[in-house]
């Protein structure tokens, strides 16, 4: 039998999921999760063999969560759903050590197949989204523009930036700046569309 945890925000996906996942004699559903904050310390209570995590979550994010899982609980190996492919995403939750990626549009029968070959140690990726890895661009940006513009695109203003991170207020300004020069985005709004339509945040 494998042990899923499946975190999903909306209630009547996550419903939907585990109806379908509690037809399949081999998978059993063990806990059901809206909250990214909530997905480490309920894996290491129930133990999950795989964990299939929405990307978009309420509190901690799916691809934070999911390298967080790996570093605790590495015998977990997790399964990223998304309703969106883009590359950038796709090579983040590759770094976090994510097992499989596969889009929200997937045929129903394909999320059991997936979570049976994650379980046995497989690399599962949509085909599609492996090219356009493949032959998009890597992020220009260092990891902490990246962090800076991602507690930026989530509204942070700087100073409340300069203080989750430890840094000055003007060390924050100048990685904004860089960011808006690296990505040539006319402003730092226009840095966090580029990188969100990337992936990369």
């Amino acid at each position: 039998m494998i042990r899923v945890l499946l975190a999903e925000d909306m209630h009547l996906v996550r419903g939907a999921l585990v109806a379908l996942l509690g037809l399949e004699e081999d998978i059993e559903v063990v806990a059901e999760l809206a909250d990214g904050d909530d997905i480490v310390p309920t894996a290491l209570e129930v133990k999950p063999d795989v964990a299939v995590i929405d990307i978009d979550l309420a509190g901690m994010d799916g691809l934070t969560a999911a390298a967080q899982l790996q570093e605790v609980m590495p015998e977990c190996r997790t399964l990223i759903l998304t309703s969106l492919g883009r590359p950038g995403t796709f090579r983040r939750a590759l770094a976090a050590g994510v097992r499989g990626f596969l889009l929200k549009d997937a045929p129903p029968r394909q999320l059991a197949q997936a979570i049976r070959r994650v379980a046995q140690g497989e690399r599962v990726v949509d085909p599609d989204l492996m090219v356009a890895a493949w032959d998009s661009g890597d992020n220009p940006l260092t990891e902490r523009e990246t962090e800076v513009l991602r507690l930026a695109a989530d509204g942070a203003e700087v100073t409340e930036i300069a203080g989750r991170l430890y840094l000055s207020v003007g060390t924050v300004r100048n990685y904004l700046t860089s960011t808006v020069v690296k990505l040539n985005a006319r402003n730092r709004l226009d840095a966090v569309r580029i990188a969100r339509e990337a992936g990369w945040v």
